[in-house]
């Protein structure tokens, strides 16, 4: 490898391994989000639960499709803009959530409230710059 080439991506085997199992992943969260034991097992989420549960389900499915179209073209300009998708419908469930913040931490004698809008928060901020790496990505490597 000269000093001007890019390093090398790891082996399209290892690639296509991990697409796989995101998309296994992301499909047990979302049985178990949806299905068994469902989102109603957690003790601290309230019934507002079901106003953001539309985008965070969109979430993981579009996460889930982008994984599938990974294994059947694996080009680092189509990662990038996948990334994009996959990170901006993210972003618009962080900020429902961040709207609705369906949480109830009780009468805990923590501060669980600003310790999850800090994360949210950072989520937030952290997602912003990565779409705007992603579109940088996709326009330089096409």
């Amino acid at each position: 490898m000269s000093a001007t080439s890019a390093p090398n991506r790891s082996s399209a085997a290892a690639r296509r391994t991990g697409y796989v199992v995101a998309v296994l992943v992301n499909a047990a969260l979302l049985y178990a989000i949806s299905i068994w034991p469902g989102w109603e097992a957690v003790p601290f989420l309230t019934d507002d639960t079901r106003l953001v549960l539309g985008w965070v389900n969109a979430s993981i499915v579009v996460g889930i499709a982008a994984n599938l179209v990974y294994l059947v073209r694996d080009t680092s300009w189509l990662k990038s803009l996948g990334d994009v998708l996959t990170t901006a419908v993210g972003l618009v469930a962080l900020l429902r959530i961040w709207q609705v913040f369906p949480f109830d931490f009780g009468d805990s004698s923590f501060d669980w409230p600003l310790v999850v809008r800090i994360l949210l928060g950072l989520g937030i901020v952290g997602s912003i710059i990565a779409i705007l790496v992603a579109l940088f990505s996709a326009v330089r490597r096409r």
